[in-house]
């Protein structure tokens, strides 16, 4: 991966309404973001996620650059039964990527998506490894605000070692 990755803030988005009010930095390498990731924490207003962000833990992204500028992701999140296991292809919809914070080991990602008929915005905050640096968790507190989230909404996601990605070491 080198020292040369920016972190970054990666907007995601479902609907074809995109946020506008997210900086984008043209360069955005989906190479260079690919690999393993740790979501070490997260902040949303969506409804689903609020009812349950005090139970959940420490999940994976294994992230890998796909044709057109695509992203295919496989997840995995622990559960008390063992470990669910979830492929999706992030679609590129219009720009490249969103970025902010330069660094080499985490990364900030926004994401703005529909579910159950609402809109609703969340960020979380990937990192390499599973201590989360102080760098990463400034820049992460610096920019949730910046798109209408509340500090009462983060979850900070405690470790799992009920999924295999976990296991391997982050590049």
């Amino acid at each position: 991966m080198g020292a040369t990755l920016l972190s970054c803030v990666l907007l995601l988005l479902w609907p074809s309404s995109a946020r506008a009010d997210v900086l984008v930095q043209p360069d955005f390498d989906a190479n260079k973001f690919s690999g393993l990731w740790y979501v070490v924490s997260m902040v949303s207003d969506c409804k689903v996620f609020l009812g349950k962000k005090d139970h959940l833990l420490m999940s994976t992204r294994d992230i890998k650059a796909s044709a057109g500028g695509n992203l295919s992701v496989h997840m995995e999140f622990p559960r008390e039964d063992g470990c669910n296991q979830v492929d999706a292809e992030y679609l590129r919809v219009g720009s490249q990527g969103h970025f902010r914070v330069p660094g080499s080991s985490f990364a900030v990602v926004y994401i703005y998506k529909e579910l159950e008929g609402a809109l609703s915005t969340m960020v979380q905050l990937y990192s390499r490894t599973r201590e989360a640096s102080p760098q990463a968790l400034e820049a992460f507190q610096d920019f949730y605000p910046t798109v209408g989230l509340s500090a009462d909404m983060v979850a900070m996601l405690p470790k799992s070692d009920a999924c295999s990605l976990g296991d391997r070491d982050a590049p």
